[in-house]
């Protein structure tokens, strides 16, 4: 419920992040803070879940904050696409 369902490569801990991931969110001037979700790196949006051609071989994740063209996306939860 927190936004639309996104494919990400891969999902980090925000309070773990990798220095390549570090490096990609000060680039973007997006400052981690008190975020304790996970930030979705390299993610594409799911339009129909169920629908041929839109499965998600990487992590499927809810984000919150889907602003940055699929860079990244702050805030993911993830989500269980075969239910």
């Amino acid at each position: 419920s927190t936004g639309a369902v996104q494919c990400c490569n891969s999902t980090q801990d925000s309070q773990n992040l990798s220095t390549q991931v570090t490096s990609i969110l000060g680039l973007l001037g997006v400052v981690v803070g008190d975020l304790t979700a996970l930030v979705g790196v390299t993610c594409s949006p799911i339009t129909a879940i169920g629908v041929g051609g839109n499965s998600c071989n990487s992590q499927a994740v809810c984000c919150s904050n889907n602003t940055f063209n699929g860079v990244v996306a702050l805030g993911c939860t993830p989500v269980n696409l075969s239910l």
